[in-house]
């Protein structure tokens, strides 16, 4: 039962750092915007790179892209939660417990594909993101990435009642 609880507060605390981070974005909407402007805009990465063909200008687009951001992390938050209620509804029940767990994989799994799909691959890779010294979010989102999978590969570990702990 402690490893239940241990993934219930794992899922938990995915869901308070996501409910953080939309609040701080909603709350504080122009510091994290400027990040999304400069890295759409391409405009401090290396001066004589050739990929500044893919800089996106339009202001409206930085807008829509951050909204996007905002709403995938908030439907990770939602899904965090909800998974982890339903987790330690079933926290008695080592079968039960474990069918309750698609919730949290698909919160857990929105944030993978948001910081390494969104941010470590289209915003590193695709808008060279890599190449800024003030514009560079990848180290940060890295760290989420690895935090989630470990989550993730933790929690999708059949659980059994033959555990006594």
């Amino acid at each position: 039962m402690l490893t239940r609880l241990s993934k219930v507060m794992l899922i938990w605390a995915v869901a308070l750092f996501a409910s953080l981070v939309v609040f701080n974005n909603v709350m504080d909407y122009g510091s994290n915007f400027t990040l999304i402007r400069q890295v759409l805009m391409m405009d401090t990465i290396f001066p004589d790179s050739q990929g500044r063909w893919r800089a996106i200008d339009a202001s409206f687009m930085h807008h829509a892209v951050y909204v996007v951001i905002i709403a995938i992390e908030f439907v990770i938050a939602v899904y965090c939660w909800i998974g982890g209620f339903w987790l330690y509804k079933q926290r008695h029940d080592a079968r039960a417990f474990n069918q309750s767990k698609g919730a949290a994989i698909i919160g857990l799994t929105l944030g993978i594909l948001l910081w390494f799909g969104g941010f470590m691959t289209i915003g590193g890779e695709w808008f060279l993101m890599w190449q800024s010294q003030t514009a560079n979010g990848q180290d940060a989102a890295f760290r989420l990435v690895v935090i989630l999978n470990v989550v993730l590969i933790y929690l999708v570990q059949n659980d059994d009642d033959k555990l006594t702990s």
